[in-house]
């Protein structure tokens, strides 16, 4: 770890004394749509000098605009939430292969994809949230949560979700493709409502009376001991949570992360930014800004992300989880999860 900070502390003293770094830009097309990440940016700009042009949007839109682009693309790096929206860009040829030892030494391999074309930088773990005072034996994992017992109490969001995509395609890599749509079906069994909204809305159905358990992403409920949620914070007492399957595979993880876009015109800074990311303030910030888990072992959690206490997390290598995501779509369908 030493001599990874120490990597990244002279790339980023090499970068500011350099003035071709100096005189640069970075063209960062982004999907994540987080005011806290102005942080992230400006102190990349503060410590380089290298000025960050961003493009927002969401991430089909950002993908599809990059393609019709072409070769000239202005695009440097894309950033973008989920290994099934990471795996589509690669996918597209979007993304380059980089070489870096600040990466490699820093990200651990299960967040990296294969062939180095995207990196990632925070994690969320996928959770299940139940009612303290109505669900006396709470799911233990997550094929747990397709048992009839739960029937009409789960809430959970649409099958067009990327992040219920690539959680479907972890089952498919641990349980199979047979377990995988059993669980499907069973979940559609146990809706206690057609899928609607997003994964706050998820857990703000139990405290509204609507289901007794629903699934999200830890972040969403995480913040809600950092600020007010509208519909969550004030009843948060009555919320108990599970980290699934911690005496199995652990805890689905998925990504925040980035790539070095194929067309890059200022590939030098791309890389030298997503380096920046790995380094531990970075790191911090995901977690403190955004209520996320650092990918970069070690890293102090913030309150907030500490809230919800230790666990196991799934070190599944999430390109490998990939290759199921268009399998886990056809199970959905044929599920008729909506």
């Amino acid at each position: 770890m030493k001599n990874a900070c120490t990597l990244i502390s002279a790339a980023l003293a090499a970068a500011i004394a350099a003035p071709a770094f100096a005189e640069g830009e970075l063209n960062l097309y982004s999907a994540r749509h987080y005011d806290t990440d102005e942080r992230l940016y400006s102190d990349f700009e503060k410590a380089t000098g290298i000025t960050i042009n961003r493009i927002e949007g969401k991430a089909d839109e950002l993908l599809a605009r990059m393609q019709a682009e072409g070769a000239n693309s202005p695009a440097d790096v894309l950033i973008t939430v989920d290994t099934s929206r990471l795996a589509r860009a690669k996918e597209a040829g979007v993304l380059q292969s980089i070489d870096s030892d600040v990466l490699e030494a820093r990200i651990p391999a299960p967040q990296q994809d294969a062939d180095n074309q995207w990196f990632g930088f925070s994690q969320r773990a996928r959770i299940i949230f139940f009612d303290k005072a109505e669900v006396a034996n709470p799911p233990q994992t997550y094929l747990d949560l397709a048992k009839p017992e739960y029937k009409g109490m789960v809430c959970i969001r649409s099958s067009t979700n990327t992040y219920n995509q690539t959680l479907l395609a972890s089952i498919i890599t641990h349980h199979g493709e047979e377990a995988a749509k059993g669980w499907a079906d069973g979940i559609v069994a146990n809706m206690a409502r057609d899928p609607q909204g997003g994964d706050t809305d998820q857990i703000r159905g139990i405290v509204s009376g609507e289901c007794e358990i629903s699934v999200a992403n830890s972040y969403y409920f995480a913040r809600s001991f950092r600020k007010n949620v509208k519909g969550l914070s004030d009843s948060r007492e009555m919320v108990g949570w599970t980290f699934p399957s911690q005496d199995a595979e652990g805890a689905h993880m998925n990504l925040s992360g980035a790539g070095v876009a194929a067309h890059a015109p200022n590939k030098e800074n791309a890389v030298l930014f997503l380096e920046y990311l790995a380094s531990d303030s970075a790191q911090q910030y995901f977690s403190g800004g955004n209520d996320e888990f650092p990918s970069v072992p070690g890293v102090e959690l913030a309150p907030s992300v500490a809230a919800l206490g230790t666990f196991k997390a799934d070190d599944v290598n999430l390109s490998e989880v990939a290759k199921n995501i268009p399998t886990a779509q056809k199970i959905f369908n044929e599920a008729g999860w909506k």
